[in-house]
C-alpha cells in the first residue's frame, strides 16, 4: 500500500508549485513598464503551454528516463509518457517496497519545476525581445538544457553532478536558479539594452502587483522545497521551516540594506528580499538547521542588492527585471553556503558541511558542481541562441518603433490599460 499521507502531500505540493508561475507573472508584470506589462505577463503564462506540452512529449524522459547508465541525460523510454498508465496499474496491484506514493505524481511535480524555471528566464528579456524568439528559445532550452541538467543533478546513481561529483541540491539551486539566472544574463547580453538604457530611469509601473506576486511565489515555494523531501515526514517539515526562516531573514535584511543605502525601505525591495531569501535556501532546505537558514537569508540580500544596484550598472548589461541578479547570483551563493552549513547526518553523500566537520570536501564538491552547471548552461545557451537567431534572420528584438510604442500593442495588439472614449 502507498502511504496515503505522503501521496496527498505530494499532490498538494505539486499544485503549489504550479501556482508559482502565475505568481511570477504578477511579480514581473508589476515590475515592468506600463506599455510592456501584457507582454511580460504573457511570456510567463505562455511558458505553461510550451513547457507543459514538451515535458510530456520528451522532457520527462530526457530528465528521468533511461536505465541510469548515462551521466549527462536520461533516455527515450518515457517519450509521450507512454508507460505511465501501465506503470500505474502495476504499482496499484503490487506497490514497490520503497515507494510511498505513485510515481505518476513525479511527472507533474517535475513539470511544474520546469515551468517556473523557464519563466524566470523571461525577466531578463522584458521590454525589447521578440515574443517569438523568446518562446522558440525556451522550447529548445527546456529539452536541451533544463532536462539534461535535471538528470545530472537528480538522476540518481551515475548522474554527473549529484552522484559522480557529489554536489547537493535539495530543491534546485543548480537546476532552477543558476540555470535560469545565467540564461537570462546570456540572452540579455545577446539582445542588448532597452531603448534609453543607462539614460532613462525604469520604474515599476504597478507596485501593488509585485507584492501579491511575491506572496504567491512564497506560498508555492513551500511545495517547491517541502515537496522535494518526497514524503510527508520530518525532512519536509524542516524544509518548510527553513523556507519561511530564510525568506523572513531575506526580507528583513533587504529593508535594512535599503535603509542604509538610500535612507528608505521600499515595498518592491521587501518583496525582492523575500524572493532572494527563498532562492538562497532552495538547495539547502532539507540539509541545514534553522539558525543556518537565518544566516543564509540575512547574507543573500546584501549580495543580491549589490549585484542589482552596482554590478549591473558597472558592467552595463540590461537584466531588465533582475533574473540574474536575484536567481543567478543567489543560486551561486546558496550552493556555496550549503557546503558550509550542511548537517552531516542529513547529507545525501558521505560529506557534511565544513562548519561541522572541518573537512572541505563537500564545499569543494559544491563549487565543482556549480562550475559544471555554469559551463553546461553557457555553452548550450550560446549554441541554441545563435541557431535560433540565425533561423529568425538575426531578429532577436523588436524594431525601434515597436519598442517605443510598447510590446503590448506591437507584439500582441493588446493594452493592459486601454483608454476608452465611450462606455466599456
Amino acid at each position: 500500500m502507498f502511504d496515503t499521507g505522503s501521496t496527498a502531500f505530494m499532490l498538494i505540493c505539486t499544485m503549489l508549485v504550479f501556482l508559482m508561475t502565475p505568481g511570477l507573472a504578477f511579480f514581473y508584470g508589476g515590475l515592468a513598464r506600463r506599455k510592456n506589462v501584457v507582454n511580460t505577463m504573457l511570456m510567463c503564462l505562455a511558458v505553461v503551454g510550451v513547457v507543459g506540452v514538451l515535458w510530456v512529449v520528451a522532457g520527462w524522459s530526457l530528465a528521468y528516463g533511461g536505465d541510469g547508465s548515462l551521466s549527462f541525460i536520461g533516455g527515450l523510454d518515457q517519450l509521450l509518457a507512454l508507460p505511465t498508465v501501465s506503470d500505474l496499474l502495476a504499482e496499484t496491484s503490487t506497490p514497490p517496497a520503497d515507494a510511498t506514493y505513485p510515481s505518476v505524481v513525479d511527472i507533474a511535480f517535475q513539470m511544474a519545476f520546469a515551468m517556473i524555471t523557464a519563466a524566470i528566464v523571461t525577466g531578463s528579456l522584458a521590454g525589447r525581445v521578440r515574443f517569438g524568439f523568446a518562446m522558440a528559445f525556451l522550447a529548445v532550452w527546456v529539452l536541451a538544457v533544463y532536462a539534461p541538467l535535471a538528470h545530472m543533478v537528480w538522476g540518481g546513481e551515475g548522474s554527473l553532478i549529484g552522484d559522480v561529483i557529489g554536489a547537493l541540491d535539495f530543491a534546485g539551486g543548480d537546476v532552477v536558479h543558476i540555470s535560469s539566472g545565467v540564461t537570462g544574463l546570456i540572452l540579455c547580453l545577446l539582445a542588448g539594452g532597452r531603448r534609453g538604457f543607462g539614460q532613462l530611469s525604469y520604474r515599476p509601473h504597478n507596485v501593488p502587483f509585485v507584492t501579491p506576486g511575491a506572496g504567491l511565489l512564497w506560498f508555492g515555494w513551500f511545495g517547491f522545497n517541502g515537496g522535494s523531501a518526497f514524503a510527508a515526514d520530518g525532512i519536509a517539515a524542516l524544509a518548510i521551516l527553513n523556507t519561511v526562516t530564510a525568506s523572513a531573514a531575506g526580507l528583513a535584511s533587504w529593508m535594512v540594506v535599503e535603509r542604509v543605502a538610500t535612507g528608505k525601505p521600499t515595498l518592491v525591495g521587501a518583496s525582492t528580499g523575500l524572493v532572494a531569501g527563498l532562492v538562497v535556501v532552495t538547495p539547502a532546505a532539507g540539509f541545514v538547521e534553522p539558525w543556518a537558514a537565518l544566516v543564509m537569508g540575512a547574507v543573500v540580500s546584501p549580495v543580491c542588492y549589490l549585484a542589482i544596484s552596482h554590478l549591473k550598472a558597472r558592467l552595463g548589461y540590461d537584466d531588465a527585471l533582475d533574473a540574474f541578479g536575484c536567481h543567478g547570483v543567489g543560486g551561486i551563493l546558496d550552493g556555496v553556503l550549503t557546503g558550509l552549513f550542511c548537517v552531516p547526518e542529513l547529507s545525501w553523500t558521505e560529506h557534511g558541511g565544513l562548519l561541522y566537520t572541518g573537512d572541505p570536501s563537500l564545499l569543494v564538491d559544491q563549487v565543482l558542481g556549480i562550475a559544471v552547471t555554469l559551463v553546461v548552461v553557457v555553452v548550450l545557451d550560446l549554441a541554441i541562441a545563435c541557431a535560433i537567431r540565425a533561423l529568425m534572420g538575426g531578429r532577436v528584438r523588436v524594431d525601434e518603433a515597436d519598442e517605443a510604442i510598447g510590446l503590448d500593442v506591437a507584439e500582441h495588439g493588446e493594452s493592459a490599460y486601454p483608454a476608452f472614449s465611450g462606455l466599456d
